[in-house]
């Protein structure tokens, strides 16, 4: 099958052929994952030959999978057809600090790829594609399959994990009282925040089936926290000093993430803060990476990266005032609110 470029001798790719070909890049990026071609280059540089006999592959097949790969800076390629990882490739393997291994599943499982697929649909009539393909909302699937919900809770704990350190690092959380973290997942972000604040105590709240399977049992923050299992939408734990919402509002729609303010605002006294985790679009057109995020959100559920127009908005209606909005070193920024 031809295809074209800019310039038939320029062998790089034109921007177009990068975007139409990407589904290509992500398919033979799960592939690799499944077999977990990268643990086992994990000792130095293999021929495709001798890793398909050790994982019972077709290795002429795998050969193409792994040039395509060196292409794009995940393996290395010699002269002699053997192959191995460069840095980047290094966060496929499963036995890393930082990996990447699952998130990149979750990236390239189905329930995306099928989402993906109603993307035309979507902008034709408005419609979420996930919903039309699955025939129930996003987390209304993941609550009746207990695999997806299994590897979305550990794809995001790798992909947010990664940067849980960096970001607590990045707010001046305080020195004594209680932080809630709502949404918090198994609760890499509070564990980071308690590590930093010796004299800090939090509570992790998010589904009973989520924060069952927390990682706040380490030396570095015993006896500081609790856990607590319900449904945001309803009610959150009462009593915090500062209340965390980090990566959720974006998931949902405005009068979803009312209902979710509603209920920190009815469990929050006056003067107390709430800190959102969330990227900040420019209103300008600026390039941002969570633009990118923002068309999954349009795949996958009602929700929406927002402007700071747009939080202060949501702010006002649920009875907090917004603060202020700190950039940090990663696509999210800390919008800091407080209850009126």
């Amino acid at each position: 099958m031809a295809t074209s470029s800019d310039h038939p001798t320029d062998p790089t790719p034109s921007p177009l052929n990068q975007l139409l070909f990407g589904h290509v890049c992500s398919a033979a990026v799960r592939a690799v994952a499944v077999h977990r071609i990268p643990d086992q280059l994990a000792d130095g540089p293999r021929t495709a030959e001798d890793l398909a006999a050790s994982a019972g592959l077709h290795a002429d097949s795998l050969r193409r999978v792994l040039r395509l790969l060196a292409m794009h800076g995940l393996f290395t390629q010699d002269e002699k057809g053997t192959f191995g990882l460069t840095e980047a490739g290094q966060a496929l393997r499963t036995d890393v600090p930082g990996s990447q291994h699952t998130a990149a599943l979750l990236i390239t499982d189905e329930m995306f790829r099928r989402s993906a697929d109603g993307l035309p649909d979507a902008v034709r009539t408005g419609t979420t594609p996930f919903e039309a393909a699955y025939k129930v909302p996003f987390f209304a699937h993941l609550a009746g399959s207990p695999a997806a919900r299994h590897l979305f809770d550990a794809g995001m704990n790798e992909m947010s994990g990664q940067g849980d350190d960096l970001l607590a690092g990045s707010y001046p959380f305080p020195g004594s009282g209680t932080v809630v973290d709502v949404g918090g997942g198994r609760g890499g972000f509070l564990r980071a925040v308690l590590s930093r604040e010796p004299a800090l105590t939090g509570v992790l709240f998010d589904q009973p089936d989520t924060v069952a399977d927390h990682v706040l049992d380490t030396e570095e923050v015993r006896g500081r926290w609790s856990v607590a299992g319900g449904d945001f939408f309803t009610e959150v734990p009462a009593g915090g000093d500062l209340y965390v919402l980090k990566r959720i509002l974006h998931d949902w729609n405005d009068e979803d993430c009312l209902r979710i303010l509603g209920s920190i605002r009815r469990a929050a006294a006056p003067g107390k803060r709430l800190l959102v985790v969330d990227a900040v679009l420019p209103d300008n057109g600026d390039p941002h990476p969570a633009v990118e995020v923002d068309v999954i959100m349009l795949m996958l559920v009602s929700g929406r990266e927002r402007t700071a127009k747009e939080f202060e908005d949501l702010f006002s209606r649920a009875g907090f005032k917004l603060n202020r909005i700190l950039p940090t070193p990663s696509p999210a920024s800390f919008i800091e609110a407080e209850a009126v």
